[in-house]
């Protein structure tokens, strides 16, 4: 415990007995400031501001870098992200259409199969002897018999009249010996 004081050089270890993390310098001296103290104190802060700032600068040049190269690798990361969901998205619509595709088949099978039905059940009720028996039961029809069967006589004499006698009637007048018949039966 005794080789464990803080502050102690001899010892590179932990700061504490429980602590896990290993002490380090947070500030690193210039080497130019120790080499040079000897020449003036005005040319030694001169140049190390100058050269602090030159330090900077180039810090800042290279932190602006690394955040240009992380936000370039977010980057790529996002466009794949979204063109793997944009991928997943449309596959799970074609999923999705395929499946209301089969129900819509499954449903067309089964009123194709109800419309066979129907038109068995109708050509099996539109059978001759399945009317005539309809007739019976429902109607109470019979067939014809002699009893129910009348007799009309009707004179020989033709109700109808033959236009062809008309015809050749009016095809014979002239144009004006129609006129002047249409004229006579005005008066």
């Amino acid at each position: 415990m005794a080789n464990r004081v803080y502050g102690y050089q001899g010892y590179k270890g932990y700061q504490f007995e429980t602590s896990p993390k290993k002490l380090q310098p947070e500030y690193e001296p210039n080497k130019e400031q120790h080499t040079n103290k000897n020449a003036g104190n005005k040319t030694v802060t001169k140049k190390t501001t100058k050269t602090i700032k030159a330090n900077e600068a180039k810090k800042n040049k290279a932190s602006k870098a690394e955040i240009k190269k992380k936000a370039k690798f977010i980057a790529y990361i996002v466009f794949g992200f979204s063109v793997l969901f944009t991928i997943s998205y449309r596959n799970s619509i074609i999923n999705e259409k395929f499946n209301q595709k089969e129900a819509l088949k499954a449903e067309l099978t089964e009123i194709q199969k109800i419309n066979e039905q129907l038109e068995v059940s109708v050509e099996n009720e539109l059978n001759l002897t399945s009317i005539e028996k309809m007739a019976k039961e429902r109607l109470g029809m019979s067939k014809l018999g002699n009893g129910q069967k009348v007799y009309v006589n009707l004179p020989k004499k033709e109700y109808v009249e033959s236009k062809t006698e008309t015809i050749i009637t009016e095809s014979n007048e002239s144009f004006y010996q129609k006129v002047y018949n249409k004229i006579k039966e005005f008066f």
